[in-house]
């Protein structure tokens, strides 16, 4: 029997099921075989029912019911079972796993929809994402770099970023995924200035307290005064100062050998990093599989897994769920904590 939507507090996490060739699915089914996940929240699957079932075979998960819905309302949030909101979109029988599709890719952007819009017409408390491949939602004719940029378009928000959260170290990202050669064309003052802001923002909440903010430099010793580039003492050093006038609690620029070390001695509660691979290469060392991406910004609240699609052990069972796990535990506090406002 389905509990009582009046009855219940548990939040509701949409889960999408990430590119249905790759490691998603599995994940999914590993991550909500865990009791756990159904004492915390009321989770529903937005995905295809048929390749779930087909994981099942190789996920070596404890025994879960799948059930099938096309309304959130018609779930059942008891422990054991998996509420797939079927988007009936991928034929399994033709899904080659592991291999990039334009199929795969177009439904993996459709799942993402409309989790989106179930959380802008507030029938979901929060969104935690399953991995999707660029090259697969590029061949499908959608031209997004990723979950950030369509979060952003179909939300509407214009001031968003990406956070990464572990028990090791916490990581925001002033630009995301672009070339290296365009990352100093792409900063700013006012972007970097933003990126501070949110920062202090969200983990305010998150925290419950002020939180230490660092800020990595872009060159290496973070430019030398100006003997290994400029870009500290033009756009970075102004930001840091114009945010310490607004108080906020932030340090920098660092050089980025030291300050995800000072960070990791707990100096820090988050480092700003200036792209992608500066911040993500020293956090994934410390904490993959057991990190979070928390996109802030957004009018919803959005998590996902820290990894990729996986289409190298795609279908043979070795995936690991601890991301899935910790970015449906990270969507739950975050949705508990906005209803408590």
């Amino acid at each position: 029997m389905a509990v009582k939507e009046e009855n219940d507090k548990r939040p509701i996490v949409a889960i999408t099921m990430g590119d249905p060739a790759g490691i998603g699915p599995e994940i999914v089914i590993k991550a909500l075989s865990l009791a756990e996940i159904s004492r915390i929240c009321r989770p529903v699957v937005i995905g295809d029912s048929s390749v779930l079932k087909n994981a099942m075979s190789f996920a070596k998960s404890s025994p879960i019911a799948i059930k099938s819905i096309k309304r959130i309302d018609e779930g059942d949030f008891n422990v054991g079972i998996l509420n797939v909101l079927d988007m009936d979109n991928v034929n399994v029988n033709k899904l080659k796993i592991g291999k990039i599709s334009s199929e795969a890719g177009k439904a993996a952007i459709k799942y993402v929809e409309r989790a989106i819009d179930l959380a802008l017409n507030k029938k979901v408390d929060a969104i935690a994402t399953g991995p999707i491949n660029k090259e697969a939602i590029h061949k499908a004719g959608y031209k997004f770099d990723g979950h950030t940029e369509l979060l952003a378009k179909r939300t509407g928000a214009t001031n968003t970023a990406m956070m990464f959260l572990s028990d090791s170290i916490r990581v925001m990202l002033a630009t995301t995924h672009m070339p290296l050669s365009q990352v100093p064309k792409s900063l700013d003052k006012k972007k970097i200035l933003n990126i501070i802001k949110l920062a202090d923002k969200e983990l305010t909440e998150i925290l419950n307290k002020k939180p230490r903010i660092g800020v990595a430099g872009l060159n290496p010793h973070a430019g030398e005064n100006g003997i290994f580039g400029n870009e500290e003492q033009k756009i970075i050093s102004p930001a840091v100062d114009e945010a310490k006038k607004l108080g906020i609690n932030v340090k920098g620029p660092i050089s980025a050998d030291a300050i995800f070390y000072l960070a990791n001695l707990n100096m820090f509660d988050i480092v700003i990093a200036m792209y992608h691979d500066q911040g993500l290469i020293p956090l994934k060392l410390l904490s993959f599989n057991k990190s979070v991406n928390v996109t802030v910004g957004l009018p919803i609240i959005r998590t996902s897994v820290d990894h990729g699609t996986g289409f190298d052990i795609a279908g043979k069972g070795w995936a690991n769920p601890n991301s899935m796990i910790q970015a449906i535990r990270v969507a739950t506090l975050l949705a508990i904590k906005k209803k408590s406002k």
